[in-house]
């Protein structure tokens, strides 16, 4: 049997989503563990937002036009948009990747990675609260028992912040280490509520676009906005906040370590185990990172391992595998 049927079979191909799926939640991970490290070398979030885009803004161009040149198979799609599907690409670009972004970024000035992480993975359960409360689906028994597993584990996680506080004091801007993790808690919470309206927002449209052309498309707005965000707030305060220049090379090189591998490569790579894997299974896959980003940032940060982290993780972890298999909704609830 020659290389290209090998590559081609069903079990080659499961092994390769396997692959992509798996590294892009690792790489995707990474992007906490590159925050915190530009922090210390003197950067502040709006900076680390701007270079980011910055450097990933070509890069999502050249993404854009490539979604244009292959098929719908592929996640792509060539059909010109209307001026409606123009808007909701701007507002999915707002929500998903600028302020969802952002906010993160912000957060993660105050807590440690994991627990950013942890706070993250509770976006399938936002996305379910929200069709509860916007679309009028119930919910089931089994999905309020995951959601009290995913949000209990979230508290675990935040108390194990609380107690080791100090390993974020350099960035509390005057406040206390307490009110420095609840205000990085509150600011990353709502990047994932961000995201979960985007990922509500945008399942209509993928269909009509194409997953490779909606990210392309989206990320290059969300680029253009956050380099405007930039040049105001740099702007505003005088150079304060969002510069640059005194930066060492290091904090540059983690910048485009920070878009390319940890950005745009994941985007693809995740876009490709969902194509190889299907939704469910790649998403199953992705549960590695959590894991992956407590032990990046024992590595890289010093961050401490305990047993109250790693119970916490688990119940999250376990509480988003119990919400997956629960996806299909009820149907609309009943009205009074």
């Amino acid at each position: 049997m020659s290389i290209a049927h090998r590559l081609a079979s069903p079990d080659a191909r499961r092994w390769q989503g396997l692959a992509c799926a798996l590294v892009g939640a690792v790489a995707f991970s990474g992007k906490a563990i590159v925050a915190k490290l530009l922090y210390r070398h003197g950067a502040d979030a709006f900076a680390v937002v701007g270079l980011r885009m910055a450097l990933a803004f070509p890069l999502f161009l050249a993404l854009a036009w490539w979604s244009t040149r292959v098929g719908p198979a592929a996640g792509g799609a060539s059909q010109p948009l209307t001026a409606r599907q123009r808007w909701q690409v701007l507002g999915l670009g707002f929500t998903g990747y600028y302020l969802a972004s952002t906010l993160d970024f912000m957060g993660l000035q105050y807590i440690s990675a994991s627990l950013e992480r942890a706070i993250l993975y509770l976006n399938p359960s936002l996305v379910l609260l929200l069709s509860v409360l916007l679309l009028g689906h119930r919910l089931r028994r089994l999905q309020l028992a995951a959601m009290a597993l995913c949000y209990g584990g979230v508290l675990i996680v935040f108390l194990h912040d609380w107690d080791v506080a100090s390993m974020v004091s350099a960035s509390v801007h005057g406040l206390s280490a307490g009110a420095a993790v609840a205000t990085g808690g509150v600011l990353v919470f709502l990047s994932a509520l961000s995201y979960a309206i985007y990922l509500m927002g945008s399942g209509q449209l993928v269909q009509k676009l194409g997953s490779l052309r909606l990210v392309g498309l989206a990320s290059c707005a969300a680029c253009v906005m956050c380099l405007l965000q930039w040049w105001v707030v740099h702007a505003v305060t005088d150079g304060r906040l969002g510069a640059v220049a005194h930066l060492p090379w290091q904090a540059w090189a983690l910048s485009l370590l920070n878009a390319t591998v940890c950005t745009v490569l994941p985007v693809w790579l995740v876009m490709r185990g969902v194509q190889l894997l299907g939704a469910s299974m790649a998403s199953q896959v992705g549960m590695v990172g959590p894991l992956s980003t407590i032990w990046m940032a024992a590595w890289f940060l010093g961050e401490p391992v305990t047993g109250r982290l790693m119970l916490g993780t688990a119940a999250v972890l376990a509480g988003i595998v119990l919400l997956t298999r629960q996806a299909q909704p009820v149907g609309p609830a009943p009205k009074a």
